[in-house]
């Protein structure tokens, strides 16, 4: 049973922190990047801070409203399928039994021990029994669209606060190169922490985010640069 406990756990530990490590790396991302093509452009350091700030609140409120809206048709759909196999099991017990037994029996139980399990399950929860081994669907990944709009905001905005404390801070001379080096930094302990939960190579998980997050942030610059360079209003 403790194994069981702990098996569960994790599970859920894993999908709470998977979102929570996404959303934290999309916030250092964007708003690190949003931060560097504007200081690119020679903008006010003031502007600057605010600019970061209102992409902060942005765009935790977009990771809410997204999350939200695509969890929320996640748990129609849930709700929807659910509701079908209850309907099915009204008109049709037996019929569910044989169901459940023939989907043991593809997973390797034996015929007669399958319909067994089939038929107690039945007995206790029917409806429990199809909507987790028929439909996929359980207690721990079922669809909580206010939990996941939460946490993608909250994750969001702790990640785009990250690189907004460099910038209130750090001189205008030195907050390119520090906004970076603490943006890549903070991002690659994110990749080694989301390897780390996926049972992945650390190594990797950290290359990888630096790269592709080191790429956007040198696109960004780049173009604050040319927008800038140009006297664009």
């Amino acid at each position: 049973m403790p194994a069981q406990q702990k098996e569960k756990h994790g599970l859920r530990s894993v999908g709470w922190m998977r979102a929570a490590v996404l959303g934290a790396n999309d916030g250092i991302v964007s708003t690190a990047s949003l931060v560097l093509g504007v200081a690119a452009a020679d903008t006010p350091h003031h502007s600057i801070l605010v600019a970061g700030a209102a992409g902060l609140v942005a765009g935790a409120m977009s990771m809410a409203a997204g999350e939200y809206v695509s969890v929320h048709s996640q748990a129609d759909t849930e709700r929807a399928a659910i509701e079908a196999e209850r309907a099915e099991i009204a008109d049709d017990e037996k019929g569910g039994t044989r169901e459940l037994a023939s989907i043991y029996i593809r997973r390797g139980l034996d015929p007669a021990l399958a319909r067994e399990v089939a038929r107690q399950l039945m007995a206790r929860d029917p409806l429990g029994a199809h909507a987790r081994d028929h439909l996929g669907i359980s207690s721990v990944l079922r669809a909580r669209p206010l939990q996941a709009a939460l946490t993608s905001a909250a994750s969001f905005g702790s990640g785009a606060a990250l690189p907004l404390i460099v910038v209130a801070f750090a001189p205008a001379t030195a907050l390119t190169w520090m906004v970076a080096a603490a943006s890549l930094l903070f991002l690659a302990l994110l990749g080694a922490l989301a390897a780390y939960v996926g049972n992945a190579s650390l190594t990797v998980g950290a290359l990888r985010v630096t790269f592709w997050s080191a790429l956007a942030m040198a696109v960004t610059t780049g173009l604050g640069k040319l927008l800038g360079g140009v006297g664009v209003s």
